[in-house]
Parts: structure tokens; sequence; C-alpha cells
């Protein structure tokens, strides 16, 4: 049976699809006030980060999703990406190396 995946924002809501699979919808809001500075380089981060995800290889990328599957963590490997991109904690991502047997970053 085919079906219709709704999720962001259509007309007056948003709407996402909560962990339980319940989809939850909510009125759109607006910021009452223009971003700053600090926002700004702050969601330019996270394009940076999206920006260098893309650029990955498949292969690459699937490194990253098992490597999230293989510790059982939560997250998909683009959340571990950009978790890495913005947090630059190199020591953290060689330990989940060895733990899980995946080439992350490189030697």
């Amino acid at each position: 049976m085919l079906g219709t995946v709704i999720y962001g924002d259509i007309g007056p809501l948003t709407l996402y699809k909560n962990m339980n699979g319940k989809i939850v919808a909510f009125k759109k809001t607006w910021p009452k006030e223009v971003p700053s500075p600090l926002q700004l380089a702050q969601r330019q981060l996270f394009r940076d980060a999206a920006a260098a995800w893309r650029a990955l290889t498949p292969a690459q990328k699937a490194e990253w999703e098992s490597a999230t599957l293989r510790a059982s963590l939560r997250v998909h490997g683009y959340d571990l990406w950009v978790h890495h991109q913005l947090a630059h904690d190199d020591a953290a991502i060689q330990a989940l190396q060895r733990q899980t047997e995946t080439q992350l970053i490189p030697p």
C-alpha cells in the first residue's frame, strides 16, 4: 500500500513524526526578532556540516551509519557526523572507531 510521508511546514502548520511514529502538528510560529550575528554564525556551521556530509562518498557515509549501529547509538550516522563537525572531539571519534572497528576519520 502506498502512502504519503508528511513532515515540515504545510500551510499554517509544522508537522513531524515523533519517536513513536505518531504525527505531531503545531501552529507555525515566526521569529519575533532578527537573528543575532552569533545565531547566524551557528546556522552557518550547521550548513557547512551538511555540505561536508553531502561531499562524503557513499562508502564513507555507510561507515558512519555502521558505527552508530554497532555502538547501539540512538542516532543516525549523519547526526554523529554533525556532532563531530561541531564539537571536533577527535578522541571520542577515535574511541568509537576502536569500539566499532570502523574507519570514520583518516589516521
